[in-house]
């Protein structure tokens, strides 16, 4: 077994995605043990469908958030001691309201109102009366208090954000960067704000001095990941995926996982927020996208063609495994399944297996076309809320016992028995990495590198969590144990002739 450890629509999309994807807004208990953020009593605190997003803390124990209503997106105020959302602060019928943010020493809150004609501007509310009256005629797209007065907020310009300083009292703005990130901070128990710098396709996480306009380079961003947020003046938070990461300024070590969740609603964790009093930590995390996948069959069964291309993106690729394009664009997708509804009286799918893994959906399906019974797999792509790819996999290949050729492999596999491990698999052997990017192609390229990985990997162990069989393919979900870390893949094998010819892993 092979195993590798490896405007509006501007304005909606570019600033903030608003409204195009169901997001929660999760809240924990935070402490520090031998200095370690540690995780507990987790509460899912906006539990609405929707889009919910934006968490930031008016005080230890209250959070504000953008939620949608009503075909509208408002500001929602939770109180953690009650347990529950004590009440609605705005509901503004010719717009909507975002990103809310404490106004220092102001019983007030600052929010980003997108009003329908269009115009986007910074407003500050009264947390009692929800009176609001705009602060700046800046098209903001996020935003930071420094003060009471001064203002450190990313501005729209042509196609990207720069960074300006607003001061409020003395009425003037200046410009301190270009072609920056969404995520501004405070930095704790310093007179500096933090922001994320945009150069060549990388992100940085930058300092600036507000009161002299002195910028300065922290550290590089977690693979692209620019939502962060500060523990303390040396420690910051990210998220990527399904986990959590911290960065020590000033160590050796890199970024540093601190919790990986294992649950299926957690998914591209963003726009984190700390306590005052470093004792609660919320985040945003996308709904499932199992939850997607679903959707979309359910839409399918009920023939409803305007919420099954729905859950797809606008330029999905839809392929014959595994990458033979069938065709590409949302509107194409409606065109064929338009005529298919038309000229099929019944259809119905069955999902009777299924694999995730991170944002990939694999589905075991049953299919019913006017009285014809159908076996497929479908393998889903997902993003930002979306089906961005949707690869079928038919049972048309050579007849074999496929599955026992595979069991084969993963017993020799945990018995580290490179012989035998290496029987199951034909001479011209091709690995890929998915849809089909070549990895190694040759039996004894194969063989070459696992011969010294079974030495030297003494807790070497295999686990299938899963298996769908179709036709001459082999589906695994894999778990692997080896120098005291766990793995998670999946693999889909093709045999011919009795032994193993292809492998395409899904990381």
């Amino acid at each position: 077994m092979i195993r590798w450890f490896f405007i509006i629509c501007f304005l909606l999309a570019y600033v903030q995605g608003w409204g195009q994807t169901e997001t929660e807004v999760y809240l924990f208990d935070l402490e520090l043990n031998n200095g370690k953020p540690v995780l507990s009593n987790p509460k899912n605190i906006s539990n609405n469908p929707g889009y919910d997003n934006q968490p930031s803390f008016w005080d230890d124990n209250t959070v504000l958030f953008a939620s949608t209503r009503e075909d509208q997106t408002d500001i929602l105020q939770f109180n953690v001691n009650e347990g529950s959302t004590s009440k609605w602060l705005t509901y503004t019928k010719t717009g909507s309201e975002y990103s809310p943010l404490r106004i220092p020493e102001k019983n007030a809150f600052s929010a980003i109102r997108l009003d329908v004609d269009g115009l986007q501007r910074l407003y500050e509310y009264n947390i009692k009366t929800s009176e609001s009256n705009p602060i700046t005629e800046l098209k903001i797209g996020y935003h930071v208090w420094f003060n009471n007065h001064i203002l450190v907020a990313t501005v729209l310009t042509g196609n990207r954000m720069d960074l300006k300083v607003i001061n409020l009292k003395e009425e003037t703005q200046k410009t301190v960067r270009q072609n920056v990130g969404r995520s501004l901070h405070k930095i704790p128990n310093t007179d500096l704000v933090s922001f994320i710098g945009k150069s060549n396709g990388e992100m940085f996480i930058m300092s600036l001095n507000p009161l002299t306009d002195e910028i300065n380079r922290i550290h590089e961003t977690y693979f692209n990941e620019e939502d962060i947020c500060w523990l303390d003046q040396n420690t910051i938070i990210t998220g990527a995926g399904k986990k959590l990461l911290i960065k020590r300024i000033g160590s050796d070590t890199d970024w540093e996982t601190i919790i990986d969740f294992p649950q299926e609603e957690i998914n591209n964790i963003s726009r984190i927020a700390i306590s005052p009093n470093r004792k609660r930590l919320a985040f945003v995390a996308e709904e499932s996208p199992a939850k997607i996948i679903q959707k979309q069959v359910k839409a399918f069964n009920g023939r409803d063609l305007d919420g099954f291309v729905s859950c797809f993106a606008d330029d999905v690729v839809v392929s014959r495994f595994p990458n033979e394009k069938m065709y590409q664009g949302n509107s194409k997708m409606k065109d064929n399944y338009e005529r298919f509804f038309e000229n099929v009286k019944s259809s119905s799918v069955e999902v009777v297996n299924r694999i995730i893994l991170g944002n990939t959906i694999i589905d075991e399906e049953i299919t019913k076309v006017d009285g014809r019974d159908g076996h497929q797999v479908a393998i889903y792509q997902v993003e930002n809320g979306l089906i961005t790819s949707m690869t079928f996999v038919f049972p048309d290949g050579p007849l074999t016992d496929a599955e026992s050729i595979v069991q084969e492999q993963l017993e020799a596999y945990n018995e580290r028995d490179i012989a035998a491990f290496m029987d199951t698999y034909a001479q011209n052997i091709a690995v890929f990495e998915f849809p089909k990017t070549a990895s190694v192609i040759g039996k004894s390229k194969v063989e070459q590198q696992y011969r010294l990985f079974f030495e030297n990997t003494e807790d070497l162990h295999a686990e299938i969590n899963n298996r769908i069989v179709i036709g001459n393919k082999v589906i695994d979900e894999e778990q692997v144990v080896a120098n005291g870390k766990e793995f998670k893949a999946i693999a889909i094998y093709e045999v011919e002739n009795g032994e193993i010819a292809k492998v395409t892993f899904i990381k």
